[in-house]
């Protein structure tokens, strides 16, 4: 059904949820995963127009996706990672696009009202600028906790 799905990342206790989440529906499809991290520090969106270095965050962030990538390859699953810059729902449709993915499996945070407003909706933008199915698992309750590592 799914031969190819497109996991964005944000290095929080969201990816654990989406990613035992993914872990399940890629065996029963046979699919292969592309993981995403969409840095947007400063550095991050700039980077490339500035001819800039890669931050200390973003060289965090590669080493964190490559972690992931290869804990999901060493249980078998075939598996990509991208690190991008930028917009993140700017960087997910367009990766969705680029990689030929049939599917975008992200978690998500369940703000409502004004904490949309205020912090925005990365998953609902997504879902409005894609024609590629969107799949959103709700994260844990009371905020994402950041990874040990970071």
């Amino acid at each position: 059904m799914y031969r190819r799905i497109l996991v964005p990342l944000e290095h929080s206790a969201y990816d654990q949820v989406i990613l035992a989440h993914v872990r399940k529906l890629a065996q029963l499809c046979s699919s292969s995963l592309v993981l995403i991290h969409v840095a947007d520090g400063w550095a991050a969106r700039n980077q490339l127009s500035l001819k800039l270095r890669e931050s200390e965050e973003m060289r965090l962030d590669r080493e964190y996706i490559e972690s992931c990538c290869a804990s999901l390859r060493g249980d078998g699953f075939e598996t990509e990672s991208i690190l991008a810059g930028g917009d993140p729902a700017g960087e997910i449709v367009a990766a969705a696009e680029r990689e030929a993915c049939d599917l975008i499996a992200m978690a998500t945070h369940g703000h409502k009202g004004i904490q949309d407003v205020i912090y925005g909706t990365t998953a609902n933008s997504v879902r409005h600028r894609t024609m590629v199915p969107v799949l959103m698992v709700r994260g844990p309750v009371g905020g994402p906790v950041r990874v040990a590592s970071r």
